[in-house]
């Protein structure tokens, strides 16, 4: 066992636990001529990725809903809830570095007994705000006062009836399934142009295991983000232990990952390749004794308006900027939500705007023993940016995603083309 699996012991232990308690008080009955289905236990937990501009994101649980139709609404019959005994006000920030103890990154909202079945529905029930008061679901701007200065976040009216999340899994007889609601505060906020903060819940539901990527980076680096990637698409990402300089990608599913390092006014590295070969493994990148550092780099501001056609001021748009590498992979540099334009410009507008290094981005192949890092190796693709947009606008009955971009997306010197507006379409 590394260091870094000894010093999670005790999450491991945990998890473990639970399971040792599940076991004992859920056998088979019968006498081996038959056996009826056991009830299993369906246990829910919650993490964050990491949020942008924020001291504090909070928001305050009172249940978890699950059901085995995707389409049943929140009064039809066959719901169970788990529920918790007071309505928990969580800071989500708390929970976005899985390298500190005690909670590891993990907020556990508790668990149920659930018939044997399929499920396909979960619903994320959140307290909502007494008027226009921070009582249940408020942030801080980074760098203002926790207690004077607190924003409410104006909520959705689904929140009321739970934040619907499509999941499917499936419960054996005697079983027990643990899932984690990954809360995405950096995606999760929309500012509209007079001033307001709509909370719009992006989360995803992973299955909760104890492996991943890990590493060490500079700590003397800026607003350090890493993430693992696939294809483009962030899988996951996370901040530093801001002592250590230590990073943890955790909860991945097996395969291949891109390593991305952005910190501000530095060029992007990229180690690809990175292998997680099972749900208990963790793959190190670096170590203490070597972090990885980034080399300064100029910036270039990029700006624009999203349309969305139809017209909808309730979404949530994430506009990207992707760099592709020579002889390399495609990754997400930096991703921001786009917010909703004053009520005096045509519904349907929204506003990004985004910092992203001009300097030459850095591409090493995975390694045992991390390879250095070259910056010159990819001056060809140095301020060379496509910028897409995505968008989905949800309801209590349906999700309208938005994927089609006007005019494409393509890649552009962004010191020549600081602008760049588009429409996107379901």
């Amino acid at each position: 066992m590394n260091k870094f699996e000894n010093r999670f012991k005790p999450l491991m232990w945990l998890m473990g636990l639970l399971v040792t308690v599940f076991v004992a008080g859920c056998g088979s009955g019968g006498d081996g001529g038959g056996s009826t289905a056991q009830p299993g236990t369906v246990s829910v937990s919650m993490t964050d990725a990491p949020a942008c501009g924020f001291d504090e994101v909070n928001v305050t649980v009172s249940k978890v809903r699950v059901h085995q139709s995707s389409s049943a609404d929140d009064k039809a019959a066959g719901w169970t809830d788990i529920t918790l005994d007071t309505a928990r006000k969580i800071n989500l920030l708390d929970l976005n570095d899985p390298t500190q103890a005690p909670k590891f990154a993990l907020e556990t909202l508790g668990e149920t007994p659930l018939a044997a079945g399929h499920y396909t529905q979960l619903r994320l029930v959140l307290i909502e705000n007494n008027g226009g008061q921070p009582s249940a679901n408020w942030i801080v701007l980074a760098g203002k006062d926790p207690i004077i200065d607190k924003i409410p976040l104006e909520t959705p009216s689904g929140i009321k009836s739970g934040v619907k999340l499509i999941h499917q899994f499936t419960v054996g007889s005697g079983q027990r399934v643990d899932l984690l609601l990954d809360f995405d505060a950096c995606h999760s906020i929309v500012k509209t142009g007079s001033g307001k903060y709509i909370l719009t819940p992006v989360i995803k539901v992973i299955p909760t295991v104890l492996n991943g990527i890990n590493g060490f980076i500079d700590t003397t680096l800026p607003n350090v983000v890493a993430s693992a990637q696939q294809n483009g698409s962030v899988v996951r990402a996370t901040m530093l232990n801001a002592q250590t300089g230590e990073f943890f990608l955790a909860h991945l599913a097996p395969g291949n990952y891109d390593v991305v390092i952005t910190a501000d006014n530095r060029a992007t590295a990229v180690i690809s390749g990175v292998p997680v070969p099972s749900d208990t493994s963790i793959t190190p990148i670096s170590d203490s004794g070597t972090p990885f550092s980034l080399a300064n780099s100029s910036t270039q501001a990029i700006t624009g308006t999203v349309t969305l056609d139809p017209a909808d001021d309730g979404g949530t748009v994430i506009v990207a900027a992707k760099q592709s590498f020579s002889g390399g992979p495609t990754v997400t540099v930096k991703s921001v939500v786009a917010n909703v334009l004053d009520t005096a410009i045509p519904p349907g507008d929204y506003g990004y705007n985004m910092t992203l290094p001009t300097g030459a981005p850095s591409l090493a192949p995975y390694s045992a023993i991390p390879p250095p890092i070259t910056p010159a190796a990819q001056s060809t693709v140095a301020k060379i940016y496509t910028v897409q947009g995505s968008a989905q606008v949800v309801t209590t009955t349906d999700t309208t995603v938005y994927v089609t971009q006007t005019p494409p997306a393509s890649s552009k010197d962004i010191t020549a083309f600081a602008t760049q507006d588009f429409t996107l379409k379901p």
